[in-house]
């Protein structure tokens, strides 16, 4: 299959998948290696696709269906990051993003797409389990997130249950 065609299919894939594809299991869909598929990838973004790398895997950026919100959070430990992010997901939002103000190259996103406890369980093991720190280790812990909730109530809801919990920036 030349690239073009490879191209073609790996787009195909990315429109019929239900959640997040990461890039080994794409390879070994096409036949090719990751490092293919990631060069697939960033062609395919140059041209205009709108594909988003999260920490599960490659997905299609689709209009939000819900309200966008930002909330400015603070914490330093993986157990408040958990607790932080379980509190958005049980609410209803959708964590789009983390975001962080680096003092050499400015804003920082990660794609996070975190719907349900089992994508925030799913991106803590993939934490640990790669010794990563969270972006906001660059910053003291003070970061901000981009919510996809259904409703303002839904915002609401998450704004006042961080405060309880010490984690909301005020």
């Amino acid at each position: 299959m030349n690239a073009g065609t490879r191209r073609e299919r790996l787009m195909e894939l990315l429109k019929g998948a239900e959640g997040p594809v990461n890039a080994s299991a794409l390879a070994h869909t096409l036949s090719v290696s990751r490092q293919i598929i990631v060069g697939d990838i960033a062609l395919l973004r140059a041209a205009g696709e709108r594909i988003t790398a999260t920490p599960r895997g490659y997905v299609l950026e689709h209009a939000a269906t819900g309200e966008l919100w930002t909330v400015a959070c603070r914490h330093t430990t993986l157990e408040d990051m958990t607790q932080e992010l379980n509190i958005m997901v049980d609410n209803g939002c959708t964590v789009v993003n983390v975001i962080v103000e680096h003092r050499v190259y400015g804003q920082l996103v990660g794609q996070l797409d975190l719907s349900n406890r089992y994508d925030v369980s799913e991106f803590i093991q993939k934490v640990v389990s790669n010794g990563a720190k969270p972006l906001s280790d660059l910053t003291g812990g003070i970061h901000l997130h981009t919510l996809n909730c259904p409703d303002e109530g839904a915002y609401r809801r998450v704004t006042q249950a961080l405060q309880e919990a010490g984690l909301l920036l005020t």
